[in-house]
């Protein structure tokens, strides 16, 4: 039986994927070659990505006059992309900082423009009304999940006429979105997509041929759009394993399926906390995030033993990150309820040992 893979990323995947991705390994679709090793310009290549980008789009329910690109470059390298697509010298822009990523976004973008800060707060997520949102910013960015402190969005902000930008690395298909609200959307793929590798964006139309003279073309994204993503070599494999993926997702109920089996995932796992005179969770109840549950103990120098112990029984990659310390569960799609209960049965197990 294979561990339970609660990494925030690289995360797991389907082991339905894994599979198929093994069996195709050396001879794809009776090719006698591996996926890695076509063209990507190649007839056979282009049907993967047009199905990977038409999946995806059924999905997420995107509506016409959205294009959908597939990059390289990881989520990170989008804090510059997205101001050097979006904005002119001096532009203002709204960030709103709930964490490590949005704070790391914001201070990427200071170098291309006048990135203020709209809203700010630690281990929740600022309401509507605390919003301080210019009317005049090229747009509004946040961060709907973070996956250090595991805190997430539990409403989308209201820009107004400004158009809304939303890192999803970390809960993209994780339930149902209505595209429509955002005017720009990008993810890094090793959470709910696939690979590291692959990052995806999905930006209205309206918003593509404003790059900066200084966007290198790699990064403009109505180049991009032009040449179908394959303005350069994509990274075909993640490519190709994020389209399995998507296939999964269609068969096992998609994206409102993921939405409840994620919900009850999280709510189980939280109840434990809660229930617990050993585990805490110091996120306020309305913000804590479905995909990363963190955790601390009352006893830190119990922290130890708790990951040995539990990667002896199978539940890996529980260490908290650095910063914070503690736990943490990544609950990402690929993670089975069976999984969670797994993890509930041992920590209880382990507070009647050590509480």
């Amino acid at each position: 039986m294979r561990p339970y893979n609660f990494s925030p990323g690289p995360a797991a995947l389907p082991l339905e994927v894994l599979e198929q991705a093994r069996d195709e390994m050396l001879d794809w679709c009776g090719s006698g070659m591996s996926v890695m090793e076509v063209s990507h310009r190649g007839a056979a290549f282009t049907r993967i990505a047009q199905e990977a980008e038409a999946d995806l789009r059924e999905l997420l329910g995107v509506p016409p006059g959205y294009r959908v690109l597939f990059l390289q470059g990881g989520a990170s390298a989008q804090f510059a992309v997205v101001p050097l697509n979006l904005t002119r010298p001096g532009d203002a822009t709204d960030y709103i900082v709930t964490g490590h990523w949005s704070k790391k976004a914001l201070d990427e973008a200071r170098r291309y423009c006048t990135a203020q800060v709209a809203g700010a707060a630690e281990g929740r997520v600022p309401a509507q009304s605390a919003l301080q949102l210019n009317a005049r910013a090229a747009y509004l960015h946040y961060t709907p999940n973070e996956t250090i402190s595991g805190v997430e969005f539990n409403y989308v902000p209201r820009s107004g006429a400004v158009p809304l930008v939303a890192d999803m690395s970390s809960n993209i298909l994780s339930r149902p979105i209505d595209v429509s609200r955002f005017g720009l959307i990008y993810a890094g793929a090793q959470k709910n997509i696939g690979p590291s590798g692959l990052t995806l964006v999905i930006v209205r139309e309206d918003l593509i041929g404003r790059a900066r003279v200084e966007t290198p073309t790699v990064f403009d994204y109505a180049q991009i759009a032009d040449q179908h993503s394959m303005l350069n070599t994509p990274p075909t494999f993640a490519w190709y394993v994020a389209g399995l993926v998507f296939k999964w997702l269609k068969r096992n109920g998609g994206v409102a399926a993921m939405g409840e089996r994620n919900r009850a995932k999280a709510q189980a796992l939280y109840a434990a906390i809660d229930g617990s005179q050993l585990y805490r969770n110091d996120v306020a109840a309305d913000s804590r995030s479905w995909m990363n549950v963190t955790f601390t103990m009352n006893k830190p120098d119990l922290d130890a033993a708790f990951l040995e112990q539990a990667a002896a029984a199978g539940l890996m990659n529980l260490k908290g990150h650095r910063v914070l310390g503690g736990m943490r569960a990544s609950l990402y799609n690929a993670m089975p309820l069976a999984g969670v209960q797994a993890l509930i049965g041992f920590m209880g197990e382990f507070e009647r040992k050590h509480g």
